[in-house]
């Protein structure tokens, strides 16, 4: 018997959306200890399926038509106060992003309790036994001294493991990830993969994972389900849609995951427009013994970056990677060393240092002014350095263009854009400067395969007429090798390994590196 039932379940869109339904006439089942993937880009109706599924759909959505069941009882027919008593107990989630789903107000410990405390009416000690037992179980370092810190306290890697861990508290009888290691890096990935499917067989229970990542997909799926528009497209073993899949849609996404294989090197120019020399940076944290403690993030790193080629900085969480790129932004100042851009010193003030490096950051959402017109944002620097409102505006709309956005929609909030779109205007932003150096960390990150694919080929394609000079951060090999030219891979605030990326990925030389390479995900079933 399946434990998760979903039959011709419609759910309408709020009047004025771009379609009707979120999701339309969506069948699917989920049987004991067996982990189905649901896989499709942005706005193909995953979400909404999950958020569904644990009766939390959002404000405006609603359910049209069709039945969930969860062992055989109607979800339909709950009542709020019921429903309560069913999330957590007997069907739990992982959010995407544990800093968000966790209570920063809230000890992990507490947290973890909390499913005892309310769901069973257990006493405080025993509570916190049990807290203490679950961290255990998914394998979090220290768990005694894990009870009690705050979540930002831990690593991302870390947080999904508490959550993991409250998820399964209960001993749910279905389990919905959605997209849980979206943020990880690759071998933090495979360790939270490796976990769920530890878990799920060792309990029996039933998994709807959520992803756009098919390299995930054939890591841990035992079945998949392939959305569109709010649409089942295809569904079948991972074997069958993997190796043999029949819809075009599906075909595009299996097409679209970026290999480990470089392009062949081309000629790199010898002028080098970025030079970073020995520089240090340490931070004062406070670990699980929440004792004052030194962490060395940049340990004398030396990089050097060609005009108009790519850089990749890639590494664990933790590395350096991205304290490097602020850094040579100047958002932070190093304890020693130098950053020369262009043949001259990082100046102090990051606003004297605008016009020569500018940032591509990894949050399309955040990093845009929701209460500013997308065109505005854009101008808002040139505007700043001098330039006159109506010249920079005027640019605004070329830089539009140049991206592969209406230049008509200058004049649209940022909730109006897709998330690949708003990501093109914070290139169009960072361009507005014309800097020597474009720094990019992790800008496809939060992107699916497909968009991510597209975005990537506009780097290509804007370093090819603009001669743009790179820095490119990023967890993933996969993307790294779709665009750079050169790799520096660091580890623990240290450069391991660094040279032409082809050569780099088909001949490590450091253990570390190797062990990147081996833990990117369906790398055997992809030839990656």
């Amino acid at each position: 018997m399946s434990r998760l039932v979903v039959e011709n379940l419609t759910i309408r869109l709020p009047r004025g959306a771009d379609r009707e339904n979120a999701i339309e006439d969506v069948s699917l089942t989920v049987a004991a200890g067996e982990i189905l993937c649901v896989v499709g880009e942005s706005g193909s109706g995953k979400s909404v399926t999950a958020s569904a599924v644990m009766g939390l759909l959002a404000p405006g959505l609603s359910i049209a038509a069709g039945r969930m069941a969860l062992s055989g009882e109607d979800l339909r027919a709950q009542s709020p106060e019921a429903w309560r008593a069913i999330r957590g107990r007997r069907i739990a989630m992982v959010f995407q992003e544990p800093m968000t789903a966790l209570n920063p107000l809230m000890s992990v410990g507490a947290q973890i309790s909390e499913m005892w405390r309310v769901h069973m009416h257990l006493d405080a000690r025993e509570a916190e036994r049990r807290a203490l037992a679950a961290l255990r179980e998914v394998n979090l370092p220290d768990p005694e001294g894990a009870l009690r810190v705050f979540p930002h306290e831990l690593s991302g890697g870390q947080r999904q493991r508490v959550m993991i861990a409250m998820a399964l508290a209960l001993e749910p009888e279905v389990l919905v990830c959605d997209e849980p290691t979206t943020a990880l890096d690759v071998t933090t990935q495979a360790q939270v993969l490796a976990l769920i499917k530890d878990l799920q067989k060792r309990h029996g229970t039933a998994v709807m994972f959520i992803t756009h990542d098919f390299g995930v997909v054939a890591e841990i799926a035992d079945r998949v389900a392939v959305m569109r528009l709010g649409r089942v497209v295809e569904e079948g073993t991972a074997r069958e849609v993997l190796t043999n899949p029949q819809h075009d849609y599906t075909k595009a996404l299996l097409a679209a995951v970026p290999g480990l294989h470089a392009p062949q090197p081309r000629a790199l120019s010898a002028d080098e427009v970025l030079q970073v020399r020995g520089l240090t940076k340490t931070y004062v944290s406070r670990g699980l013994f929440r004792r004052r403690k030194p962490v060395r993030a940049l340990d004398d790193v030396t990089v050097t970056l060609k005009r108009g080629s790519t850089l990749a900085v890639v590494g664990e969480s933790g590395s350096g990677k991205s304290t490097l790129a602020r850094c040579v932004v100047g958002l932070l100042g190093a304890d020693g060393g130098q950053v020369v851009i262009g043949g001259a010193p990082l100046p102090n003030r990051r606003r004297d240092a605008a016009s020569m490096v500018q940032m591509v950051f990894q949050d399309p959402y955040a990093s845009l002014n929701p209460r500013r017109r997308a065109g505005a944002q854009v101008a808002q620097g040139p505007i700043a350095a001098g330039t006159p409102a109506a010249t920079a505006q005027r640019d605004a709309r070329d830089l539009f263009a140049l991206v592969g956005l209406d230049p008509e929609s200058v004049d649209r909030y940022p909730h109006e854009f897709s998330g690949g779109q708003r990501q093109r205007i914070g290139i169009a932003r960072a361009l507005a400067m014309k800097p020597q150096v474009l720094v990019a960390d992790e800008p496809v990150s939060a992107l699916d395969v497909s968009v991510q694919a597209q975005v990537l080929q506009l780097l290509r394609d804007l370093q090819a007429r603009l001669g743009l000079s790179i820095l490119f951060i990023t967890h993933d090999l996969r993307v790294a090798a779709q665009l750079c030219d050169e790799v520096a891979v660091m580890r623990n605030g240290i450069v391991e390994e660094a040279g032409p990326i082809g050569a780099v990925f088909a001949n490590p030389q450091s253990p570390y590196t190797r062990s990147l390479i081996d833990a990117i995900p369906g790398r055997m079933l992809f030839g990656l």
